[in-house]
């Protein structure tokens, strides 16, 4: 539980990345330097090679700030293996999403008749694919045939800080970036939820436009939500989460932080923010509820 403006409320985060010793290797290699570099590079701490260890870290660090559940997102292609036994190790607390590219094999189905993989993530920009390729659409087929999972569907813009941080291009293509594109794939779907990140992530009126088409999509609040500096002067969190509750409703908002790095942790400044832009646009302790922790546990129960 966490004191928030309405009194005591409990949290579950739909948006953390699980940055495992297998991500950091991957980032090594592209790098071109020993793992251990990337420490100091970067200023962060590097986790164990067991990820059941950083599982511990993660538990620990919900623990200090109350936060009761989080979805782990696998961050690489191929390192579901991680967030498998993280969920594996803390059952109670994790949800298991696993980043996919398309075109390249993946033990899928695998990982979700293991019980430890909720959602499949989808980055069509990152992976240069359009969401209505027929690779897609066989991956989604399995989704929907599991009735607690989701597809998790990243849109708009696209901006890894690692890689900045690296010094790694990012060569993503932002024409596979825009929610609409993924409106035939939802309701070809209408059993399978999807969840759009960030509000859509610079397509709010695009995401809300999907949202009022489908009642299978649910908006992700996660991030700082830097977008915004795209829109209109006065374009703040408040007006973004007010239109995002008008139209998807307070059942299909699901608050997120984008967590992902030690030692910062858990970014708690997030919460506060989303928190007070919540309650000055009078948002009542129920929709708070359903916003902060009810929407996402109930995806999965």
């Amino acid at each position: 539980m966490i004191d928030t403006p309405w009194g005591l409320l409990p949290v579950a985060d739909s948006h953390v990345h699980f940055f495992s010793h297998r991500f950091f290797a991957s980032l090594a290699e592209q790098k071109g330097v020993p793992l251990d570099r990337l420490g100091p590079l970067l200023n962060w701490q590097l986790p164990a090679e067991d990820p059941r260890q950083l599982a511990d870290t993660w538990a620990h660090e919900l623990d200090k700030h109350g936060v009761a559940k989080a979805a782990l997102i696998a961050s690489v292609p191929g390192d579901g293996e991680s967030v498998m036994a993280a969920v594996q190790h803390h059952p109670e607390r994790f949800y298991g999403y696993m980043l996919v590219n398309p075109a390249t094999p993946a033990p899928v189905e695998a990982a979700l008749a293991s019980g430890r993989i909720q959602a499949l993530c989808f980055f069509p920009a990152m992976h240069r694919y359009s969401i209505q390729d027929d690779r897609v659409i066989a991956l989604l087929e399995l989704l929907a045939g599991r009735p607690r999972t989701v597809a998790f569907v990243h849109c708009g813009v696209l901006s890894v800080g690692v890689r900045k941080a690296l010094g790694l291009p990012s060569l993503f293509d932002m024409k596979f970036s825009n929610p609409i594109d993924l409106h035939a794939v939802a309701l070809r779907f209408p059993q399978l939820r999807f969840v759009v990140p960030h509000f859509g992530a610079g397509y709010l009126r695009e995401a809300l436009m999907l949202c009022d088409l489908c009642p299978n999509v649910y908006l992700d609040t996660s991030s700082s939500n830097n977008w915004m500096r795209y829109e209109e002067a006065h374009m703040d969190l408040r007006t973004v989460l007010r239109r995002a509750l008008d139209v998807a409703g307070p059942e299909r908002v699901l608050f997120g932080t984008d967590s992902s790095f030690f030692p910062r942790g858990w970014n708690a400044s997030i919460f506060e923010t989303q928190t007070k832009a919540l309650y000055e646009i009078g948002g009542t302790e129920e929709v708070a509820r359903k916003v902060f922790h009810d929407n996402l546990v109930r995806l999965f129960s």
